[in-house]
């Protein structure tokens, strides 16, 4: 499995960025996504997840309203959508396959479980930089 992701950059407070995951050697719409996040200094954190059940999504509370996660099955791509950026929103993002055992429903309960979790049986791309200064 790879998965590459693409669309970071730097940008100034309030804008937008628009994040690609290409995968390869599997379909998009047999798995859960999430995107992750690391910042310097920082833990990885779970920033959004897209369950393969139901379509439904996940949020953390920090970019509620903001972020937007999806799938593009035609394109075999995982994308994340993300409006009103904020400085506090810089990091490397990661998008992640959920494995065996995982479920985007953690993130009600424990980010750092669900992060854990993805680490131990999912799969993580090679990041891209996420930079939001003015």
């Amino acid at each position: 499995v790879q998965l590459q992701a693409s669309g970071g950059g730097l940008v100034q407070p309030g804008g937008s960025l628009r994040l690609s995951c290409t995968t390869s050697g599997i379909n998009v719409d047999d798995y859960s996504w999430a995107w992750l996040r690391q910042a310097p200094g920082k833990e990885r954190e779970a920033v959004s997840c897209v369950s393969s059940r139901d379509d439904s999504t996940y949020y953390r509370d920090s970019v509620k309203g903001r972020f937007a996660i999806s799938r593009d099955n035609a394109k075999n791509t995982v994308i994340l959508q993300m409006n009103s950026l904020k400085p506090e929103d810089t990091a490397v993002y990661y998008c992640a396959r959920v494995g065996p055992g995982g479920s985007c429903s953690t993130l009600n309960y424990s980010n750092r479980a669900f992060v854990l979790k993805v680490a131990r049986t999912g799969s993580i791309g090679q990041g891209t930089q996420v930079t939001v200064s003015s």
